[in-house]
Order: C-alpha cells, then sequence, then structure tokens
C-alpha cells in the first residue's frame, strides 16, 4: 500500500529544499564575490607597493651619504606599510551558505526518509528517486567535507547543480509513489543502486572541480583571473582534489558495475546481456578508467587528462538523461 500524505509531504520537503538551496547558492556567491575582490586588491596593492619599494630604495641610495642611518626614514615605513597586505576578506556570507546548505541537506534528508515510508521500499525505484537519492548524497559529501575544509569556495558550484537536478526531478521526472516493478523487489536494489546513487554524487562533484580547474589555469595561462577565479585555489590545487575526488568514486563506480552483473544474473540468468544500461555503465568506467591512467602517464599533461574526467561525466549525464528515458532495454524504470 502506498501513503499518499507521507509522499506528499516528501514533495513539501523537495520544494523547501529548493528554496534552501538558492538562498545558499546566493550567500555563496556573494562569498565569492567578495573573497575574489578582496584578492583582486590585495595583489593590486602589492604590486604598487613593491614597484614603490623598489623606487625608494634607488632614491634612497642616490640622496643618503655613506655611513647615514636611514632606518627611521619616513618613505620607507610608508612604503612597507602600502606593502604590507590588508585584513583578510570577511568569510561571513560564506558561512551563512554552508548553514543553509546543512538545512538543505537535512530537508532532502527528510524528503528521501519520507519518500521511502510511503511506498514502504527504498526509494530508488525510477528517475525521480534516483535524482532525489543522487542529490542528497552530493549534499551530505559536501557538508561533511566542508567541516574538516574550508570549501566555502566550492559551494556555490555544488549547490547551483543539485538545484537544477532537482528542478528536472520535479518538473520533468516526477513519478507518483508507487509500489516496485517484481524484477526490481531485491536486496540488490539496495546494495547496487544506493552505491551508483553516491558514485555519481562524487562523479558530479569531481567533474564541477574539473571545470573550475580548467577555468582558472586558462585564465591565468592568459593573464586575466576575473574576480570569481580569483576566489578559488591555485590550479595545482584544484586539479590535486579533482584527482582525489575520482580515486574515491572510480572503485565505487567499478563496484556498481560488477553488482549489476551479479544481479541481472539472478533476475534474468545472464551477467551481461548487452542492454544499452549495461552498455553506458561500461562505457562510463571506460572513460574514468582512461583518465586516471592518463593522469598517471607522464605523456599526457594534467590538463588533457581532465578533459577526459569531463568527458567521462558527460558520459553519465547521457546514461541518465538519454538512455533512461529514449532507450528500451531490460532497464526501463524511469518511471517517467
Amino acid at each position: 500500500m502506498t501513503d499518499q500524505s507521507l509522499a506528499q509531504a516528501s514533495d513539501i520537503a523537495v520544494w523547501v529544499t529548493m528554496l534552501l538551496l538558492t538562498l545558499a547558492m546566493l550567500s555563496f556567491a556573494a562569498h565569492l564575490a567578495v573573497t575574489g575582490s578582496e584578492r583582486e586588491r590585495t595583489k593590486g596593492v602589492l604590486q604598487r607597493g613593491a614597484g614603490g619599494l623598489a623606487a625608494d630604495s634607488r632614491e634612497q641610495a642616490v640622496s643618503v651619504p655613506a655611513g647615514a642611518d636611514s632606518g627611521g626614514s619616513g618613505s620607507g615605513v610608508a612604503v612597507l606599510d602600502a606593502v604590507a597586505p590588508p585584513a583578510a576578506p570577511t568569510r561571513r556570507w560564506g558561512v551563512v551558505g554552508l548553514q543553509v546548505t546543512w538545512l538543505a541537506t537535512f530537508a532532502l534528508i527528510a524528503a528521501v526518509a519520507l519518500r521511502g515510508l510511503s511506498v514502504d521500499r527504498a526509494p530508488l525505484g525510477n528517475m525521480y528517486e534516483f535524482a532525489l537519492v543522487a542529490a542528497m548524497f552530493t549534499l551530505v559529501v559536501y557538508s561533511l567535507w566542508s567541516l574538516r575544509e574550508d570549501r566555502l569556495w566550492l559551494g556555490m558550484f555544488v549547490t547551483l547543480p543539485v538545484l537544477l537536478i532537482l528542478g528536472l526531478a520535479m518538473v520533468s521526472w516526477y513519478t507518483e509513489a508507487s509500489q516496485l516493478m517484481p524484477s526490481l523487489n531485491s536486496i540488490w536494489l539496495w546494495i547496487h543502486v544506493s552505491v551508483a546513487t553516491l558514485s555519481v554524487a562524487l562523479f558530479t562533484i569531481g567533474a564541477v572541480l574539473a571545470l573550475l580547474y580548467l577555468a582558472k589555469d586558462r585564465a591565468e595561462t592568459k593573464g586575466q583571473v576575473p574576480g570569481w577565479l580569483a576566489a578559488l585555489p591555485a590550479p595545482r590545487a584544484l586539479e590535486r582534489i579533482t584527482y582525489g575526488i575520482h580515486i574515491v568514486a572510480f572503485p565505487l563506480w567499478t563496484f556498481t558495475l560488477i553488482a549489476g552483473a551479479i544481479w541481472a544474473e539472478q533476475a534474468w540468468g545472464r551477467y551481461w546481456g548487452w542492454d544499452p544500461k549495461e552498455v553506458w555503465t561500461f562505457v562510463i568506467w571506460v572513460a574514468y578508467a582512461a583518465y586516471l591512467h592518463a593522469r598517471a602517464t607522464s605523456g599526457w599533461t594534467v590538463r588533457k587528462a581532465t578533459w577526459l574526467a569531463v568527458v567521462g561525466f558527460a558520459c553519465v549525464l547521457i546514461n541518465y538523461g538519454v538512455v533512461n528515458l529514449f532507450f528500451v532495454g531490460w532497464h526501463s524504470y524511469s518511471g517517467v
């Protein structure tokens, strides 16, 4: 039986999550704007101060007699004051954004739990539910990560895609709460699909980081770094974080592939049947394996290898948004 009141409460919780994510995204955007402008101003002050210090040193070398005491020179002190960096930019907007993100995370966890309770099963039976759980894992990973590291600069680039996913889920992929198809009624639904959603959450954050690295590296190469990019870590640090995320996500996706084959043998009597979903799951695995291999190969530049991570995530989007809707196979469970 389906409890429609719980299902409706779940829908309301999703809308509340979207409202909170909008507020969080705006707060994170303000944080980027403030931090970026402060770093640009600091860079300008340091450049002007360094130039003034060099000119003042040359002037004193000419005008001060040998052996004279120039330690009390007022101009030297003024130049040193100019070179001293200003105070660190405020983190207030970023902290507010993170706090609101935590509220959104709790609201989405409630939405997923209510959806599961409304049908008395794992809320992983169709595209809509998969989107909710993947979005939930994305917020949980980012929120927990932010407890250990300063990741306020990443907040806007996490809340924005999650907001878009939830918007598409509610508008285009929404499915009424209902019972599972018989072939999905298995413990492997919890194991296989849960790990798949966690993998997609990590790949989403990894793709965001890869694009940020590529954007900042290109901007620094051109010598034109806009304010919001100036608020981000250095390209080398961004690339290292990108690689670290994929190192965690890739084994999880490997497990997803293997667990899917085991479930297929139990449900349909074969491990592999070249179903479109199976093929694209393997294509994603190959793309990310190529990225990790290229990243460790001296013949590839880091920038070129990172583009393979972007290609891998494009395959994830095709697998989810195209294969689920337009390809007919054993995995036609979109519910749309």
